[in-house]
């Protein structure tokens, strides 16, 4: 099957600034505020909806809740935010920023996975699964379709968000 080069150079390419734009906010973050770019994501999206589920923290990051309750435990040793039981019904509980989240948030740069789910969710559908479809198949070709996700740049693993088909009878 013959290859247009051109269309692989480009391809390339846009790889490479994805992974170049990623790299340097992510970088860019953790040296201003000593947090990697998934803790200071998680910052952002606090401050957002604060007081907020640790469920709606993960609907919003894209995220498993469990991978989430990693990174608040980590900010929450940090002091960064506070996990605050609700006086009606003590299962549900909601995150909040403490006052050195608040003065971190204001000086935060933005960070790239931010920017990369708000402009995803911008796209129409078709495109998204254009993306979702080019991606997958990236993922085959490196032999990587069974690797656990880690989040960019940091040691954090995602436990799968895919929801697993059911098989009509």
């Amino acid at each position: 099957m013959p290859t247009n080069p051109d269309t692989v150079s480009e391809i390339l390419d846009n790889l490479r600034r994805v992974f170049q734009v990623v790299n340097g906010q992510s970088k860019k973050a953790e040296r201003e505020t000593g947090l990697t770019g998934p803790q200071l994501w998680a910052i952002r999206t606090i401050s957002q909806g604060a007081p907020i589920m640790v469920s709606e923290i993960a609907r919003q990051m894209y995220l498993h809740p469990a991978t989430v309750v990693g990174i608040l435990d980590r900010l929450e040793k940090q002091d960064f935010v506070t996990r605050v039981r609700s006086k009606e019904d003590r299962r549900v509980v909601r995150v909040e920023l403490t006052a050195k989240g608040e003065a971190l948030v204001k000086k935060a740069p933005e960070v790239a996975q931010g920017l990369l789910v708000a402009g995803l969710e911008k796209l129409p559908l078709k495109k998204l699964k254009n993306i979702a479809e080019g991606l997958d198949q990236l993922a085959v070709l490196l032999g990587a379709q069974g690797i656990p996700p880690q989040l960019i740049l940091s040691p954090e693993v995602n436990k799968s968000m895919k929801k697993t088909k059911q098989t009509k009878r």
